[in-house]
């Protein structure tokens, strides 16, 4: 098993657009436990930031980590029902969309690429070689173990990929077929 790459993982940021119910929702939890920085406006972020979108043609690979760690992680927090509309927008930063996963929020349970903001997160995290940092972003969640339960293998493995087709091949290999817009 691979170490951290760095003692300092990726400041973690949350664009807030306010559609959900604040006590469901889990960027809010996040905030409120100061495991992620609220970003008020599209404005805040950083140019060369991670912005993690669904619809970006570009996966977020291991070798993303340096930039994660000088400019921050952005996750986009929105209504489902509004997802596909929302990350069709041009937001600041590296856009970047996560592999296929499994959900273990209730919501969405084992659900492919319906991930949660916290979810998406944490995937990140994990993905760049955070580990201990993804894990600590979904302890607030009683279902946060399962999440790591449930996509230990996959998460591994895209944390050892080395460019966009080893994204696709893992995915593949393990069963996952494409998913629509989420997290």
């Amino acid at each position: 098993m691979r170490h951290e790459k760095r003692e300092s993982s990726p400041e973690v940021f949350v664009y807030m657009m306010e559609q959900d119910d604040p006590r469901k929702c889990t960027a809010s939890l996040l905030v409120r436990r100061r495991l992620a920085t609220k970003i008020r406006r599209p404005s805040q972020i950083r140019t060369t930031a991670i912005v993690l979108n669904p619809a970006s043609p570009q996966f977020l690979l291991p070798s993303d980590a340096n930039e994660g760690i000088r400019s921050g992680v952005v996750a986009i927090d929105c209504s489902w029902e509004r997802a596909a509309r929302i990350f069709m927008t041009r937001f600041r930063g590296a856009s970047r969309k996560l592999p296929n996963l499994l959900a273990a929020n209730p919501v969405n349970y084992a659900k492919i690429g319906k991930l949660s903001t916290a979810e998406a997160l944490s995937a990140a995290l994990y993905i760049m070689g955070f580990r201990s940092r993804a894990k600590e972003l979904l302890v607030p969640f009683g279902w946060g173990g399962s999440f790591f339960d449930l996509n230990e293998d996959l998460l591994r493995s895209y944390a050892q990929a080395r460019n966009e087709q080893s994204i696709v091949k893992i995915a593949f290999d393990f069963g996952l077929e494409s998913s629509a817009i989420g997290y």
